[in-house]
């Protein structure tokens, strides 16, 4: 039995070398498809990154028992994170935020919370949301090399990656004597505490940042856009329920509007007063919490339809704007 479970394990693993090229394939159009999700929604976001599972790793999860017994009787369709894809965010509201959009955009196999199962346990620790998604049926229609294949993403904080990438380094060089074991694990535990606790801090100090902003004094005066940390103050206030964006897609945004002919907060709140907020929210129909360039790109979809669509700086993504355009108009 067990040479049986060998030589089974082996032709898999030949199997999945053999399929690697075609899981990075995927591998890479799940990152972008992830971040272009991420900017189209407005959410704030340090990085997206993808890995393929190496043969190593395949093999020494396909290897894997429990109580004498394999974990993976079909390894193929069993080890799941094959293609691998890592969202870091800032805070954790963006975390929920992210978890949010990938369920409403994909669909949606699994979710764990790690740091809630954690937390149930009374621990502090290894704190991640772990998704499963694969593409919902009009992507997998398209072909291309995700179709037909599951993405394992993984939605952390920043000091939760900090953590997790430092203590798997410590643990997987194993290079702690067993006696300091117990200590080793005190301080992981420790410092998982803490980190918690800065967490949540700084998701406070965003809330009261946003808050508490003013006009910027450090736009180039040369520069006729309306300065980008001007702008991000300005929406925070305007879509108060609004989480923050990235920050170079101010900038972004604030050419958008040059493009437009609106050099100044003034000009801009005038055009805002006229838009039908709540109606945008109701065909738009949001199942995540959109940032605020996503608030302010679908009001500007809705005060100058066409003419915004057809802007230079939205050539590379009209026909998206088409069809949020003929959402917006009832079309669709």
């Amino acid at each position: 039995m067990a040479g049986k479970q060998a030589q089974r394990i082996s032709k898999a693993t030949a199997r999945y070398a053999e399929d690697l090229p075609r899981v990075q394939a995927a591998t890479d159009a799940y990152v972008a498809l992830v971040t272009q999700l991420l900017d189209d929604a407005g959410i704030n976001y340090l990085t997206v990154t993808g890995r393929a599972k190496s043969v190593e790793s395949y093999a020494a999860k396909a290897a894997r028992r429990v109580a004498g017994r394999l974990v993976h009787r079909h390894p193929e369709t069993e080890i799941t994170d094959q293609v691998g894809v890592r969202v870091v965010t800032y805070v954790l509201a963006d975390v929920e935020a992210v978890a949010q959009l990938l369920g409403a955009q994909l669909v949606l196999l699994d979710d764990r919370d790690m740091g809630r199962e954690t937390a149930a346990e009374g621990r502090f620790g290894y704190s991640s949301r772990h998704l499963l998604v694969q593409l919902d049926p009009a992507r997998e229609g398209a072909g291309g090399p995700m179709a037909g294949r599951k993405a394992s993403v993984q939605v952390r904080t920043v000091l939760q990656h900090a953590w997790a990438e430092f203590e798997h380094d410590i643990r997987y060089k194993g290079s702690v004597p067993e006696e300091h074991a117990p200590d080793l694990d005190r301080r992981f535990t420790l410092a998982a505490g803490l980190l918690e606790l800065a967490d949540q801090q700084f998701s406070t100090i965003r809330e009261r940042l946003r808050e508490a902003s003013g006009p910027s004094t450090e736009q180039d005066e040369d520069d006729p856009r309306i300065g980008g940390s001007d702008l991000a103050a300005f929406l925070a206030g305007q879509f108060a329920d609004a989480g923050w964006s990235r920050t170079d897609h101010y900038s972004w945004v604030s050419g958008l509007l040059l493009e437009l002919g609106i050099t100044s907060l003034a000009e801009l709140r005038d055009v805002l007063r006229g838009v039908d907020h709540a109606a945008i929210e109701s065909r738009m129909g949001y199942h995540y919490p959109p940032g605020a360039v996503r608030r302010l790109d679908d009001a500007l979809l809705w005060a100058f339809g066409e003419r915004y669509v057809g802007l230079h700086g939205n050539a590379h993504r009209r026909p998206l704007l088409e069809t949020r355009l003929a959402r917006l108009r009832g079309d669709a």
